[in-house]
């Protein structure tokens, strides 16, 4: 096959279509899809968060029609990329703890450099609580000793989501 195409690489990337006719390049052809879902895979484990809307969207998707309050950390690297997106809290219908000591510990665990805080609200409404509010300072204070960025607090509902960037006074 490398006599016919010419080298290893050509014959991965051959059509896939010709390679039913021949169960080496069939199993090549499986070799090559592979690849593709393993570097998918970890281009997506590696994604850079720099575009504010793609982090936005992302989280609607994933938070806002939850039916309990979720608390969840994009942990970043030096230039914004995803380490890991974590639950860190789980609450009611209308609260979920935000325990800065258990985030920061999971940051230095993962040698982040940064974090996204994010959590729900399941009534719809993302206006913050003066609780809200209360645990993005204690978290920036304590981030901040540390050398930890939090980027950002953002609350997502069905009825949109709003910034605690604009609000609250970020390093």
């Amino acid at each position: 096959m490398i006599a016919e195409f010419g080298s290893f690489a050509a014959v991965l990337y051959s059509d896939s279509r010709s390679a039913k006719s021949n169960p080496g390049r069939a199993i090549l052809s499986l070799v090559r899809e592979a690849m593709l879902v393993s570097s998918k895979d970890k281009m997506l484990d590696r994604v850079c968060l720099s575009k504010a809307g793609d982090v936005i969207e992302y989280l609607i998707v994933a938070m806002a029609q939850l039916p309990v309050e979720e608390v969840r950390v994009l942990f970043l690297d030096s230039k914004n990329r995803l380490i890991s997106d974590e639950v860190v809290s789980r609450g009611s219908i209308s609260e979920a703890p935000i325990y800065p000591r258990e985030i920061l510990k999971r940051a230095l665990a993962l040698d982040a450099s940064a974090m996204i805080l994010a959590h729900n609200h399941p009534s719809g409404d993302p206006n913050p609580s003066d609780g809200d509010i209360e645990a993005t300072c204690r978290l920036l204070k304590a981030a901040k000793e540390l050398g930890l960025a939090v980027h950002d607090h953002i609350i997502v509902g069905s009825e949109g989501w709003i910034s605690l960037r604009d609000r609250v006074a970020f390093q």
